[in-house]
């Protein structure tokens, strides 16, 4: 069964931009997920199908209103017969990890909220009952891009999806790696290239020496920029 996305957003057209190349549609070809793409602005009242307004108490920006929202969740939430985990991007979520994409790869269906402006009215994430996420320690403009980089993140998870599935397990943070190690070098032809050659290992054929050789360097190359991971290990 396909896992089904819902993605709540103000712009529809900037996700789909991306969703429709490389793995993505790769995945959305295979039948291995769906993308369904809701502007939420669709159910915002009034000529002007305003979605935000001033917040109480004064301050600066503008806040995402509860109604249009709330509506377009409860629209959205009958379309299949499994309730979606909802994911509300906000850099006051847990991080966005590669183990968090593992077990959000495993949901039969996510539906995911793009934020905009200064924030959502607190009702939002009163009424629904969320797992916020944040993909680092910074501000966007909105929620489009956090959406993007969690949905590659979880399609190429999904069996089938890559050529080669083995890929994903070998990726920097993958489980086929031991402990949380970066991802060792690769290299391909030309053997040389301006006086940089492929290492020997990696042409002997030796797969045993070879795969030794690749822990050793992600090992190495984990120490030298990202030490506190092997702190984890």
């Amino acid at each position: 069964m396909a896992l089904r996305f819902d993605i709540l957003t103000l712009f529809p057209s900037m996700l789909r931009a991306v969703l429709s190349e490389s793995i993505p549609r790769i995945a959305e070809e295979k039948g291995a997920v769906e993308y369904h793409l809701h502007n939420f602005r669709d159910n915002a009242e009034g000529v002007h199908q305003a979605v935000d307004d001033r917040p109480y108490g004064g301050g600066a920006g503008m806040v995402l209103k509860p109604e249009p929202i709330f509506k377009t969740i409860r629209q959205v939430q009958p379309l299949a017969e499994q309730p979606a985990h909802l994911v509300l991007l906000s850099p006051q979520g847990r991080v966005f990890t590669q183990g968090v994409a593992q077990e959000l790869a495993g949901k039969p269906r996510i539906l995911m909220l793009c934020g905009r402006y200064e924030g959502f009215d607190e009702r939002i994430r009163q009424g629904f009952e969320w797992d916020e996420i944040s993909i680092g320690d910074y501000v966007l403009s909105g929620g489009e891009l956090p959406a993007l980089v969690i949905t590659d993140a979880i399609v190429r998870l999904l069996p089938g999806v890559l050529g080669d599935d083995a890929s994903a397990e070998h990726d920097s943070f993958g489980p086929g790696l031991e402990g949380r190690l970066l991802e060792y070098p690769h290299y391909t032809r030309p053997v040389e290239f301006e006086g940089m050659r492929v290492p020997e290992v990696l042409q002997s054929g030796h797969h045993g020496e070879i795969a030794k050789w690749r822990l050793e360097q992600a090992r190495k190359k984990t120490k030298e920029r990202r030490p506190e991971l092997l702190d984890e290990e």
